[in-house]
């Protein structure tokens, strides 16, 4: 197996830097949809920015997301960007995300990047990922 090939983990603190949210339908029944933009600073393992555009709908037990983020920066010394598409839902309390990098998003030094995201703990991205 190639250095390629080896998938590593590694987990990113980020913060919010801007949060944008505009309501697109809210229905006198059902959950309410919105549209947000959201700016992330990275720090740590990854040295960068993202983008997000997330789709949510937000009920009073319940919600869901959908999301793309471009993220560019430097992972492993490698500078470039790539698009993760991830999204979630929670029911009271019990809440699960997924995500995973877009084939072939990658640019730069990270062009052949692959893998998957998730965000276990607020505002930190844990990423598993292979170059």
């Amino acid at each position: 197996m190639t250095e390629q090939q080896v998938a590593h983990e590694l987990e990113a603190p980020f913060e919010i830097t801007d949060w944008n949210e505009t309501v697109y339908g809210e229905p006198t029944e059902g959950p309410k949809l919105t549209r947000i933009t959201i700016r992330k600073r990275y720090h740590g393992a990854i040295e960068g920015s993202g983008v997000v555009e997330v789709l949510t709908a937000q009920g009073a037990a319940g919600a869901g997301y959908v999301a793309s983020e471009r993220v560019e920066g430097t992972i492993d010394g490698r500078q470039g960007t790539f698009v993760i598409q991830h999204g979630g839902l929670a029911e009271g309390a019990d809440q699960n995300s997924y995500g995973n990098i877009v084939p072939t998003s990658g640019t730069g030094e990270l062009t052949n990047i692959s893998g998957h995201a998730e965000e276990v703990q607020r505002e930190v991205l844990t990423l598993v990922y292979s170059l």
